[in-house]
């Protein structure tokens, strides 16, 4: 059976890291509220896709229904999940993880424009990679993060997620509050 990774947000912005992981060999399973399919890999030795229909709100059937998907505890969780519901759905999900599941969670650029300590892992039991996502300076400009710069940052934590590395946070960009 290959690893199985839980992609939480994996048909949007993260799409490029799900199709990632199934070009690895990897099950993995997309809850999200739109279906968006991801190339077909039918190769020998690679992974598949599958997609899960979810709302956040609703964490309780997003967990019924993921773990049917599974069909087994999960080796990895990435996440990108609203604020609002952050908490909510990745304790629900927490049980579908194995003991040490390593976690991706994905935050998008601080309300303040600046990056300070970074937010407290959401599940600090599993050895989490926090992405924190800022802006790019263009010129006299700041512009928001590239779809592939998004993707390409939150690929660095996976990788690093799944070598095992301990808690660490990873700044894709920059806070917006700069001075000429």
């Amino acid at each position: 059976m290959p690893k199985r990774a839980l992609v939480l947000g994996g048909t949007g912005m993260l799409a490029g890291v799900a199709g990632h992981l199934v070009n690895e060999g990897w099950l993995v399973v997309l809850p999200s509220r739109r279906y968006s399919p991801l190339p077909d890999y039918a190769e020998p030795g690679r992974g598949r896709a599958l997609w899960v229909q979810a709302r956040w709100e609703r964490p309780e059937r997003l967990v019924r229904d993921t773990a049917d998907a599974l069909d087994g505890p999960a080796d990895l969780l990435v996440a990108w999940v609203h604020n609002e519901y952050r908490r909510s759905v990745l304790n629900a999900v927490e049980p579908l993880l194995v003991p040490d599941a390593p976690v991706v969670e994905v935050f998008d650029a601080p309300p303040d424009d600046r990056f300070g300590a970074g937010p407290e892992p959401t599940l600090p039991e599993h050895p989490t990679q926090q992405v924190l996502l800022g802006y790019v300076r263009d010129g006299d400009r700041m512009r928001w993060l590239t779809h592939t710069e998004i993707v390409d940052g939150v690929l660095d934590a996976v990788k690093r997620a799944i070598r095992g590395a301990p808690t660490t946070e990873h700044y894709v960009g920059q806070a917006r509050a700069w001075t000429h």
